[in-house]
């Protein structure tokens, strides 16, 4: 099973266009993965709100875009507009089986004076060739560090939670009603930016042990690339201020039992579609 996990900014270039198409094109030729997870999904933003922008819904465009896939939106901005509503989030596309479908909701605690959002963590159970897997993109908050720690500490629960669910699984209802069990796969895939750099405390908490001995999750770079650097995958072409530097803040992180299916993380950074860079792993 390949995955590629992107930012989009809007499907925003650094020439400042705006192009899902352009997206999808790129994404197909980077990749050709059989699951996409993107971040930065937006409906009815038109410029100046997201620069570029006509407003286009790009949950419906997107999935167009990608035929043969299955097209799963998690909003997490929900607005009213003057025409409908405005919506911002992440987006799965798969063309592997999706069986159950997850939509967490991230803490958002107060943080005075600091510019924020809501954050989504959406779930798809996905049927790959060698069993199903929970892939999980994500997309945490810039500003505030005390939202983002919060939100590491959340997407930590949920994939406890559900590993819990998978160490358990039994059918208590077969009906085809809402009470339907899915046994969910302890197999786990947590995938998109988490802005925040390698060496963050951010980072060192996603891998760190768990108390009821759920096991810990790995950052598939280091799996694939033991003691080498993460690569960049935002700002290369397209810096935030003046000096800013590269920054490498788009992860996969992987169960225990993806550990040994791990073939290869790569990241693509010359494409100029966005302004991150898509991040490719590869399961076997």
């Amino acid at each position: 099973m390949r995955l590629m996990t992107w930012n989009v900014q809007w499907c925003r270039g650094i020439d400042l266009k705006v192009d899902p198409a352009r997206i999808a094109a790129e994404a197909k030729r980077i990749a050709d993965a059989d699951v996409v997870c993107l971040q930065e999904i937006a409906d009815n933003f038109p410029d100046p709100r997201l620069g570029g922008s006509s407003g286009e819904d790009q949950f419906a465009v997107l999935a167009t875009l990608f035929p043969g896939y299955a097209a799963v939106a998690g909003v997490a901005v929900d607005h009213p507009a003057e025409n409908g509503r405005r919506r911002f989030g992440n987006m799965i596309l798969s063309r592997l089986p999706v069986r159950q479908v997850y939509r967490h909701l991230l803490p958002y605690p107060a943080d005075p004076g600091v510019p924020g959002m809501p954050r989504i963590a959406l779930e798809a159970v996905i049927g790959a060739p060698f069993g199903d897997v929970r892939v999980i993109t994500t997309h945490l908050e810039y500003y505030s560090r005390r939202q983002r720690m919060a939100q590491v500490d959340a997407l930590r629960t949920i994939y406890a939670d559900g590993h819990g669910h998978a160490r358990d699984g039994r059918i208590t209802m077969s009906d085809g009603g809402p009470f339907q069990t899915y046994i969910r796969p302890q197999a786990t895939v947590i995938a998109g930016d988490f802005n925040h750099e390698p060496d963050a405390d951010e980072h060192a908490r996603m891998i760190a042990p768990f108390a009821d001995g759920t096991a810990s999750l790995a950052d598939a770079w280091e799996l694939t690339h033991p003691g080498a650097p993460h690569p960049s995958t935002f700002c290369i072409y397209n810096k935030m201020e003046p000096d800013c530097g590269e920054l490498h803040c788009d992860f996969v992180f992987v169960s225990d039992e993806l550990r040994p299916r791990v073939r290869a993380l790569t990241v693509d950074q010359a494409t100029q579609a966005s302004d991150h860079q898509p991040v490719i792993l590869d399961l076997g």
